[in-house]
């Protein structure tokens, strides 16, 4: 039996500017840290002060079985959009959703993303192995957004 308020890791979906596009087995979202930048005044005493530096946001990885439907084949053409022209346009705004049994839990707004890396399946035909499908992107920040759908 569940607990409440436990959410079982089931499925995510992504939305590429507002679009349902496709869902994940596995998301990695990226490390959000703030660099510590040590500071000295030269009136302070000589100890050194930590004062907050640069934001970074990591890259967010997206993996799931691959599948022939057009949402593969759209990440698939942002990837190559962005080989072939550079970033200045291709930047969107990308939603990750993760949800249950009950249904949306939490969304995480990933801003000015952008595909960075592109990792199609490996393809055995000896082995029995899920084909997976791999997409890395490069942001300038997330928000995590909980939604509360108890009654």
């Amino acid at each position: 039996m569940a607990r409440i308020g436990q959410s079982h890791n089931r499925r995510y979906r992504l939305e590429v500017d507002s679009l349902a596009c496709a869902e994940f087995d596995e998301v990695v979202v990226g490390r959000a840290t703030i660099d510590a930048v040590r500071h000295r005044d030269p009136s302070d005493p000589p100890e050194l002060k930590k004062l907050s530096g640069a934001v970074k946001y990591g890259n967010i990885t997206l993996k799931r079985g691959v599948c022939a439907r057009q949402d593969a084949r759209d990440l698939y053409a942002w990837h190559a959009d962005v080989a072939a022209a550079g970033v200045a346009a291709k930047r969107r705004k990308v939603v990750i959703v993760v949800h249950d049994d009950g249904g949306d839990v939490a969304r995480f707004v990933v801003s000015q993303a952008w595909p960075v890396k592109y990792e199609g399946p490996v393809l055995k035909g000896d082995g029995n192995d899920v084909r997976i499908e791999c997409l890395e992107l490069a942001n300038e920040g997330f928000e995590r957004d909980e939604r509360d759908e108890s009654p």
